[in-house]
């Protein structure tokens, strides 16, 4: 080095120590902590030489700080947090004693120690030591104006609530923290603390939005070579594809994951490896004991290493397990030797020991102590729900109760009784539509990021129809649709749950219609059919031919949908649709035609048969048939106040063929009516007249997206009118109907939590939407919609003013009346 051939003097000792930790920290990144330490000790020899005690102390402080950041990094949390004391200790008790000796390099330092100490702190969940930490660093910022430093202690804020099991505060934080790294232009150490943030997301079940995240980021991280940020993704890529039921993709990012890891002698191997046996286990087809025993020694080392849940979780693995072998006695006494659970343990781990419990009682024969298990598990997940504010977030937590409602629903289908089966479905599917609206708190900065999303979504569509480079373009609009989804996550207002509907409530509000809830469970499909003040169970044989059905009339009719389809092609597309529709018709309805008669139907779907028109099939032909995502969101549609005004709002988009003909016939049907049309129809308008209106039609274009479902948007003159901002409106329309387009459509994560632009509206208090789940021609649409407003005005309840408009041309005309009939 060229300080070694400088004259020796304190200021080359002091530039010899700055490089040598300096390289130490290199090194331990690259290589580990053992190679590393060889030049954090040299470095500590030389402070030696050096004869002022302040410069010792400040520079024995930054060696310790980088030694502790490799210790953190190895995985041995608890090891680092003593390195950071004697540094912190002086240089606070400087600031009481000798202010004037303390300059800029010590405050920065004295804050990042706080906060490296607190992550450490965090990591071993002493919360309250975190945070104490935290809040000494907020005030030397505010003291001494560390804007730089600011931006970490609000991530170290937010990791220390994840750790500590609060994870609303969590996302919070991290949100903030983000948007400050990027103001202060910090591209690498954003990065970061998006791999922690979405740690905190798979908390709450977002493991889609997760998946697609990390997918974009390790060929970044690859590029680079940075090889411990690329196990780490590598390690929460395996927890998402674990969560999503990938498990050759979870296994094979976790053996990535902790080949990484275990080269540069980090102890998070441990937690990589815990995925992958979780993941094995999962589809293991004979246990054995040298499985469980792999479970029990697991445990042992992540004990050893004070990751006290990651054992426990670990632990309940080998309870299972033995479960599975029939071996009860193993089973329980492992059990016995569970540590108890605390108060900051993972959702996910709650979720797990709550199914283990169950698991057992089931194999010792205790149904009922199994169904026990089973709600106060989905108790608590529903009080974690509570606690979030977005749809999607409050849909994505549903993950984690999956294995204890499938549990819950086969018991009670087993038990013959359907009142418990509609009890459990009650409680466990659609939990996102069970929340009240809240009074409106108007969020700019996410108005503001739509705002930029719809110009980009603009400039995109004229830069491809210029022939101009889109690349970039899309980048950027990916950007903003992904700030402004993380911004809905916390910014939606939805409250207080609506209390489950129960049976009897049910039966009363049907009067002399009848409900049919669709259920898979263990592979079969099954109905529960609510008619004539019965409630009864109907198995309706294997759910891969009906929701492999399903799919395929959805593929025919979207072919089926436009307009001056030549003939030959009419009949070919048509003949296979009739044939898709004929055959769900034998599955889904004929078996319960002796139960549901001719009544009217409200109609509670499972997954792809959120897409079925059901006017398409035979026995439904011409009836009328309401759609809702569970029956509990029914009854909260029906008996949604109506509101005290006859508005009538007609919105006219840009690019359809037979929008003006359409307009015209819907105005002579409603006089009165406002229309919003060429440059007048602007989302801001649109949205502006939406709220209060009593009856809306809108003839626009308009798409589902389905990765990203309240992204689901209407194409108005300025641009798309998205799913995101329907949660503006102060009081949402009563009815609302959506000709030529699919937005009837949804994503369906489990728990049947559906979700798109009409679900949006409905969860927001809109009684009724009628849309369509596939594409539908304009001019069949302006046909249909004709024939419904007329039926409309001469007094039919929307259910009925569909199934006339439908019974002319189902196939064409493939219209879903949803909500409230």
């Amino acid at each position: 080095m060229h300080a070694d051939r400088a004259p020796d003097s304190p200021e080359r000792t002091e530039l010899r120590v700055r490089i040598l930790y300096l390289l130490g920290d290199a090194t331990g990144e690259a290589s580990g902590l053992d190679p590393a330490v060889e030049f954090f000790d040299r470095a500590r020899h030389e402070i030696e030489r050096l004869e002022d005690p302040w410069s010792r102390v400040l520079l024995k402080g930054n060696a310790d700080y980088y030694q502790a950041g490799i210790i953190m990094r190895m995985g041995q949390p608890e090891q680092a947090v003593p390195w950071f004391g004697p540094f912190i200790d002086f240089a606070e008790n400087a600031l009481r004693t000798s202010p004037e000796r303390v300059d800029a390099e010590w405050i920065n330092r004295l804050a990042s120690s706080l906060i490296t100490r607190a992550l450490a702190n965090a990591a071993i969940r002493r919360s309250k030591a975190a945070i104490t930490d935290l809040e000494r660093v907020a005030v030397l910022s505010s003291e001494h104006s560390l804007d730089r430093l600011y931006p970490y202690a609000i991530a170290a804020l937010a990791n220390t609530y994840k750790q500590s099991g609060r994870v609303v505060e969590a996302l919070r934080h991290y949100e903030e923290a983000e948007r400050l790294y990027r103001a202060h232009q910090k591209p690498s150490v954003l990065a970061s603390s998006q791999l922690l943030h979405a740690e905190c997301l798979l908390m709450v079940g977002m493991s889609d939005h997760v998946g697609r995240m990390l997918d974009e980021a390790l060929p970044v991280l690859r590029k680079n070579k940075v090889s411990q940020d690329i196990a780490e993704v590598e390690m929460y890529r395996a927890s998402a594809a674990l969560l999503d039921d990938q498990f050759d993709l979870a296994r094979k990012m976790a053996k990535a994951s902790m080949r990484k890891l275990e080269k540069r002698g980090s102890n998070w191997w441990m937690m990589a490896a815990l995925i992958e046996l979780w993941a094995h286990a999962l589809r293991a087809k004979r246990v054995t004991n040298a499985l469980v025993q792999k479970a029990l020694t697991l445990s042992e080392h992540l004990a050893d290493n004070h990751l006290l849940d990651e054992a426990r979780l670990a632990r309940v693995l080998a309870v299972r397990l033995q479960v599975r072998r029939r071996r009860i006695v193993e089973a329980e006494e492992l059990l016995s030797r569970l540590p108890a659970q605390r108060g900051v343990t993972p959702l996910d781990h709650r979720m797990q020991r709550r199914l283990v419990l169950a698991e057992l009682a089931l194999a010792k024969g205790d149904r009922r102590t199994a169904l026990l298990h089973a709600r106060k598990g989905l108790d608590e997940l529903g009080r974690v729900r509570d606690q979030l504010g977005g749809l999607e977030l409050v849909s994505a937590t549903a993950v984690h109760g999956r294995e204890l409602r499938e549990l819950a629903i086969r018991l009670a289908l087993e038990n013959n009784n359907a009142r418990q089966v509609f009890m459990w479905l009650e409680r466990t599917r659609a939990q996102a539509y069970r929340y009240e609206p809240q009074e409106l708190i108007e969020n700019h900065e996410l108005a503001e990021r739509i705002a930029e999303v719809r110009g980009l979504g603009q400039e995109l569509m004229r830069a491809g129809l210029d022939g101009r480079p889109t690349t970039e373009l899309r980048n950027q609009l990916m950007k903003a649709q992904r700030e402004a989804t993380r911004l809905g996550w916390h910014s939606q207002r939805w409250g207080r749950t609506r209390p489950m509907a129960t049976i009897n409530e049910v039966i009363a509000e049907l009067g002399e219609r009848a409900m049919v809830s669709f259920v898979v469970s263990g592979g079969a499909m099954v109905a529960v059919v609510v008619a004539g003040g019965q409630v009864r169970t109907v198995r309706l044989g294997d759910a891969h031919d009906a929701l492999e059905g399903a799919q395929k009339l959805h593929i025919d009719l979207n072919a089926l949908a436009p307009d001056y389809l030549p003939p030959p092609l009419v009949e070919v597309i048509g003949g296979s649709a009739r044939r898709q529709a004929a055959a769900l018709d034998a599955v889904l309805i004929k078996p319960l035609i002796h139960l549901i008669g001719e009544r009217e139907l409200v109609v509670v779907p499972t997954g792809p048969l959120y897409t079925v028109p059901w006017g398409v099939l035979p026995s439904l032909h011409g009836r009328p048939v309401v759609t809702a995502p569970s029956a509990t969101a029914w009854l909260a549609a029906t008996q949604a106040e109506k509101p005290k005004t006859d508005r009538v709002l007609l919105v006219r988009g840009p690019s359809l063929q037979f929008a003006d003909d359409e307009m015209d016939r819907l105005a002579a049907f409603h006089d009165r009516a406002t229309l919003l049309s060429g440059d007048e129809a602007t989302a801001a308008e649109v949205l502006g007249h939406l709220d209060g209106a009593d009856l809306v039609h809108v003839a626009a274009h308009g798409e589902h997206e389905n990765e990203n479902a309240l992204f689901s948007r209407l194409e108005l003159v300025d641009g798309p009118l998205f799913a995101h901002e329907l949660g503006r409106l102060r009081k949402p329309p009563a009815h609302v109907v959506l000709s030529a387009c699919s937005l009837a459509s949804n994503r369906v994560r489990p728990g049947d939590e559906a979700l798109g632009f009409a679900g949006a509206m409905i969860a927001g208090g809109t009684r009724t939407v009628i849309a369509a789940a596939s594409k539908v021609g304009d001019e069949t649409s302006a046909a249909a919609m004709a024939d419904y407003h007329r039926a409309l005005v001469a007094g039919a309840a929307p259910a009925v003013a569909l199934a006339e408009a439908m019974a002319k041309d189902p196939f064409r005309r493939p219209f879903l009346c949803l909500g409230s009939g």
